[in-house]
């Protein structure tokens, strides 16, 4: 056998190799298909939880696929733990404290109403707005941002390990929807679902969320007060006791 026939057949092999590989993954149509028969198939889970089949059949009439940023994320999200002051370190300086002071003079007569409703001192709810969305600032980021229910869905659908609790979330999130507090198109939260200034899962949502500013809804994306209210309910829930320190080094 000569070098080039040798050649020719090797190069032979491995196309049929790299082939039979190809079609033992399922490609973008086979994947979406499949993405789309398991939306379909859970309308009937939503609805027995207690979500309208038309709200179903809206939030998802314009997720035709699952989002491969989410899956990348999901994928790559770290699993460590960090002493809390080397975390407060990195997250906790000058610029951070002179915006948290800029925040607190601008938004003065919530945090006053605030603080009276619920017994939470307006700075407890500062930091926990600064650590969770640098006080409104990620929410502002596209790259980050994601359709809640479409990064859901494609957690319950395609990552065995958070399925569960990415199930339990979508019903959660459809049922914001259903509270009519936000529309489909504007229910925005990060690749694991946590959403508006303080980073809610959908499911703390509907324990928690606060129409502080009294417009009939509870806001938490473009209401600073409702945001900051929601903290505070959830911190008073949860046995916060007005006065006592909450920790010491």
């Amino acid at each position: 056998m000569s070098v080039r026939n040798a050649a020719k057949i090797f190069t032979s092999v491995m196309a049929a190799a790299s082939l039979s590989l190809a079609l033992l993954m399922p490609g973008p149509a086979f994947a979406d298909a499949g993405f789309r028969q398991w939306v379909a198939g859970f309308r009937a889970t939503a609805v027995q939880s207690g979500v309208s089949g038309a709200l179903y059949d809206q939030a998802f009439r314009n997720i035709r696929d699952i989002d491969p940023v989410v899956l990348e994320k999901a994928r790559t999200q770290p699993e460590f733990t960090a002493p809390a002051w080397d975390y407060f370190d990195n997250r906790v300086h000058d610029q951070s404290v002179a915006v948290g002071q800029q925040m607190a003079r601008k938004w003065k007569p919530w945090l006053d109403r605030i603080e009276a409703r619920f017994g939470v001192n307006r700075y407890i709810l500062l930091a926990i707005w600064s650590m969770e969305s640098n006080y409104g600032e990620i929410l502002k980021r596209d790259d980050v941002m994601r359709n809640v229910v479409r990064s859901l869905a494609t957690l319950a659908y395609a990552d065995p390990k958070r399925a569960k609790f990415a199930r339990t979330q979508l019903i959660a999130a459809l049922k914001i929807l259903q509270t009519g507090d936000i529309d489909e198109s504007h229910l925005s939260g990060s690749w694991a679902g946590a959403m508006g200034h303080t980073q809610f899962i959908p499911t703390s949502y509907l324990h928690y969320a606060v129409d502080m500013d009294g417009n009939g809804k509870r806001d938490i994306w473009n209401s600073i007060p409702d945001a900051l209210a929601t903290s505070a309910n959830l911190l008073k829930k949860n046995g916060w006791q007005a006065g006592k320190t909450w920790g010491y080094e």
